[in-house]
């Protein structure tokens, strides 16, 4: 699980420029899903999503400063008790007083969960930015701490999978790569294989960032993303993510390379996604945060050499609790036991996608927002709608408009799509306005504590 790869800037999901070619090794062993979403597009909300399988607005992690309950259910907990080994080795960004929340041990240090974040409440309303985002700014060759972290990481799956131990008894391992997140720096010669001559720039129509819809006008407000960076300095930064991409796909072939050589790739799953994507300058944001395709769109690809038949594309929009209640499924919980808000994609896998309910939804209830945002994906449509006083609705044909310039919401010809796919959002929320009341509560309770404790986020 990598942090901040959007799907598209791989070679895998067909970008011209990036070179991926351990996804697309992948891609030809396993099945890949293209229309994969993350149920959050922040990185805590995103990664609870993920180990619960349940919508965020089920599980109430709103937030970057939310901890999930410890005695909330999860995946490493359903594996251990099937009799696996379970590991964490990297990021899982899971705050508060458990870390591992059913894994049984930490393979390598989660620098994400080092320092403490900000807390933000709706009733302050969007802050706006005292300048720039420094994130664009910064990119350059070199070594980061996040680097020395992914390469740590990399080193400790190599001797968790050379330990004999792993052919005694099953094992899961989840390797949390920071990479491509933020900073934008990554070693040589990974910068200047892309940086000058070999990077793109952001499909920028003219106009369309005098028309873009409040929710992204509200993330450039507050994280300082008014375009104020020269061509060359957004190349950079351009540059290095597709660097950091490159970089994270050498260490998930390395991996594959390990499990070949220990004895271990017949018999071993191996899926692939991220938590979210980053924008990079696309619709004039930078980070995540929202839902277009660069934000919520993320890898999903799943690989059993000799089970599922290699090369595989899944078009059907599917999401990450999905691939929760697949990994279950393939361990062989029951899952109508638990409760999941996912379906198991093995039938799919398998080759029949008839039973696939083609339905993706994200969620957003944090920072860079004052209300509730949600999305869903279905076909070729997506929805993303925003609650409050006046509504926020955005509709887009992603095979018409797969750059998503054209908002068709409120055209009477599109109102049974928007009608559909609006009923599967609201069925999952409920009640909008008493689930808004509950964030802004829970907001306002965890204020005072901070405030009292004295500490970052409660631990």
């Amino acid at each position: 699980m990598s942090d901040e790869h959007g799907a598209q800037f791989s070679s895998a999901y067909g970008h011209p420029i990036i070179e991926t070619p351990n996804m697309a090794r992948l891609a030809d062993q396993g099945v890949t899903f293209d229309a994969n979403y993350c149920n959050s597009p922040l990185c805590i909300p995103s990664r609870a999503s993920f180990m619960t399988g349940q919508y965020v607005s089920s599980i109430e992690v709103w937030d970057n400063t939310k901890p999930m309950a410890v005695d909330k259910l999860t995946w490493p907990y359903l594996l251990r008790n099937e009799g696996y080994d379970t590991a964490l080795n990297g990021k899982m960004h899971l705050v508060g007083p458990d870390p591992l929340h059913g894994f049984e041990k930490q393979l390598s240090r989660d620098p994400h969960i080092e320092a403490p974040l900000d807390h933000y409440r709706w009733s302050d309303g969007i802050p706006t930015a005292p300048e720039d985002w420094y994130g664009v700014r910064e990119a350059d060759p070199g070594v980061s701490p996040m680097i020395e972290a992914d390469d740590a990481m990399e080193k400790a799956a190599v001797e968790y999978l050379s330990d004999p131990a792993r052919h005694e008894k099953p094992f899961a391992m989840c390797v949390g790569f920071i990479a491509p997140h933020f900073p934008f720096i990554v070693p040589e010669p990974y910068f200047s294989k892309y940086y000058p001559d070999n990077v793109d720039m952001p499909n920028l129509p003219d106009g369309h960032l005098d028309d873009l819809p409040p929710s992204a006008q509200r993330l450039r407000q507050m994280f300082g993303l008014d375009g104020k960076w020269t061509d060359d300095e957004i190349a950079r930064a351009r540059a290095a993510y597709f660097g950091l991409c490159e970089y994270l796909d050498d260490k998930i072939g390395h991996l594959m390379d390990v499990l070949e050589e220990q004895g271990l790739a017949e018999n071993t799953v191996i899926v692939h996604t991220s938590d979210h994507g980053d924008m990079l300058g696309e619709h004039g944001l930078w980070r995540k945060m929202c839902f277009y395709e660069q934000s919520a769109n993320v890898p999903l690809q799943i690989s059993w050499p000799g089970k599922f038949e290699g090369g595989q594309r899944v078009s059907e929009a599917v999401s990450n609790v999905d691939a929760v209640a697949t990994i279950l499924d393939i361990a062989g919980v029951e899952l109508e036991k638990w409760d999941l808000d996912g379906q198991s994609l093995v039938p799919a896998l398998e080759g029949d996608t008839s039973t696939l309910n083609d339905v993706a939804i994200s969620e957003h209830f944090a920072h860079g927002t004052d209300r509730a945002l949600g999305m869903v994906r279905s076909g070729n449509w997506k929805l993303c709608y925003g609650h409050g006083d006046p509504v926020e609705l955005e509709l887009y044909n992603l095979e018409s408009d797969p750059g998503e310039f054209t908002n068709l919401a409120g055209i009477p010809e599109h109102a049974e799509i928007q009608d559909r796919l609006l009923k599967i959002l609201l069925d999952q929320w409920g009640d909008p306005d008493a689930m808004t009341e509950k964030i802004v509560r829970d907001q306002e309770d965890r204020e005072i504590v901070r405030n009292v404790t004295g500490v970052g986020t409660i631990f």
